[in-house]
């Protein structure tokens, strides 16, 4: 069957070539109500599929960002790609999204694959390890925004939650509750990742700055896989912790299906705040003190700051990194 081609849809339509490419390219100032109706129609009728490889040539854009990021079962994760995509969908702009599992292997390989496929940006949860690789796309001044985390001496605009005081707005809570043996447990931070110290760092600021003593093994971070062994060296130490903070939403499930399985009341044996206010946490039981993050706002800034670049739009400085508030949501487990 013959290709339809945008001469074909003229004809039909009864317009010139350069009208259909203006409705096609969403360029209707000088289009009447009743031209665009017609376009509209000759389209359908004829099943015309715009040739976009030939579009994105001549207008050297793809119009599609790239999305890479470290662990798509987190639920922050699914809530920022979610308001990058809308975001990036009321700007005419398709996402792709890649999961690298904290991989600095499938990391390099998804951005390789996706220059390649000549996306216009990315969007990188970045593990740190492809240095090389992140200044190659600074030389190259290709547009590109690093979320959740930031890389040192790597300067790439970043958008992040202010991790220390989230981790302070726990203990402050904690301590306000009477606890003073107060413990932190997150995700590895083997590869130096940016929210985790910083959580860590947030944590042992709080502790001091209330006159507790800080406790070395009150500090753990671990494999989501070996959390559970964690928090068992914890809870039997001779003095242990009365309080957990769960550095992510991994760990908080990790710290509840131990509570379950051993017997542990919360808060009465344990008081526990997690950081990320997972859907579940409002209506478990008891219901679960968490730290959140403006998710959806900080997806929507990354995606803005993005297309901002790729469209050539002056960014205020070489690397402004963009620091979001948490907040505390008090419920029932301290």
């Amino acid at each position: 069957m013959r290709k339809v081609t945008i001469a074909d849809v003229a004809a039909q339509a009864n317009v010139s070539k350069s009208t259909v490419s203006q409705y096609l390219n969403k360029r209707y100032d000088y289009m009447g109500e009743k031209t665009k109706e017609k376009v509209k129609a000759a389209i359908e009728e004829l099943g015309y599929q715009p040739n976009i490889v030939a579009r994105s040539l001549k207008q050297k854009s793809t119009k599609t960002i790239g999305v890479i990021v470290a662990n798509i079962l987190h639920t922050f994760t699914t809530e920022v790609t979610r308001a990058i995509e809308d975001f990036c969908n009321g700007s005419d702009f398709h996402t792709i999204i890649c999961n690298a599992d904290d991989d600095p292997d499938k990391e390099k390989h998804y951005i390789e694959m996706l220059r390649a496929k000549q996306v216009d940006g990315l969007i990188i949860f970045p593990t740190g390890n492809n240095r090389e690789l992140y200044q190659r796309m600074l030389d190259d001044q290709y547009p590109v925004v690093f979320l959740d985390r930031s890389v040192q001496d790597i300067p790439v605009s970043a958008v992040l939650l202010d991790n220390e005081k989230a981790s302070q707005l726990a203990v402050d809570h904690l301590v306000q509750k009477g606890y003073e043996k107060i413990g932190i447990i997150t995700t590895s931070i083997i590869n130096h990742i940016t929210p985790r110290l910083e959580r860590i760092q947030g944590y042992e600021e709080a502790i001091r700055k209330h006159g507790l003593q800080l406790n070395e093994n009150y500090v753990k971070s671990a494999e989501p896989s070996e959390i559970q062994d964690r928090l068992n060296e914890l809870l039997n130490l001779d003095t242990p912790p009365e309080a957990i903070v769960a550095g992510n939403d991994l760990v908080l499930i990790e710290v509840l299906k131990y509570v379950k399985q051993n017997h542990i009341r919360i808060p009465e044996e344990l008081a526990v705040i997690g950081i990320d206010d997972v859907s579940f946490a409002s209506f478990y039981t008891p219901a679960i003190t968490t730290v959140a993050q403006p998710t959806f706002k900080m997806g929507k800034m990354a995606a803005e700051v993005l297309l901002d670049k790729i469209s050539k739009k002056k960014i205020k400085d070489d690397r402004p990194d963009f620091r979001f508030e948490p907040k505390l949501m008090v419920r029932d487990s301290v």
